[in-house]
């Protein structure tokens, strides 16, 4: 195994119907409030993009095709969000008036902390 392995993610599927061919599509039982009906169907939806790894779960609505639909916007969004670039830092310097003010409000705390210790022996 190299480590030297292609950082770009693989490209995303125009269509739902290619994007879901490349996912592993899980069903169950979504819990939560809901009463009866969500404790007996299976419409909660998990899909796993198996090229890439990243699983989305959606389980809010009552219908396990809603949830396929919301699963699938938050996998595109996610993949998506891989191909972004981040912006490269610019590295920024404290300006000198600043540096002055803290080193200021430093020796100002400074003062009152000393000022409140008692007084020595030797005073």
């Amino acid at each position: 195994m190299s480590d030297t392995a292609d950082p770009t993610p693989p490209a995303i599927p125009a269509d739902d119907e290619a994007l879901l061919a490349e996912c592993k599509v899980e069903t169950f039982r979504s819990g939560g409030p809901g009463g009866q009906h969500q404790n007996v169907t299976e419409s909660g939806v998990r899909l796993t993009h198996l090229p890439t790894g990243v699983r989305v779960v959606s389980r809010e609505e009552r219908s396990q095709h809603r949830n396929r639909v919301r699963a699938l916007t938050r996998l595109r969004e996610k993949l998506e969000a891989l191909h972004r670039r981040a912006k490269p830092r610019r590295k920024t310097k404290v300006p000198r008036a600043e540096k002055e003010r803290r080193r200021k409000a430093k020796l100002r705390r400074s003062e009152a902390k000393r000022l409140r210790k008692p007084p020595s022996l030797d005073e």
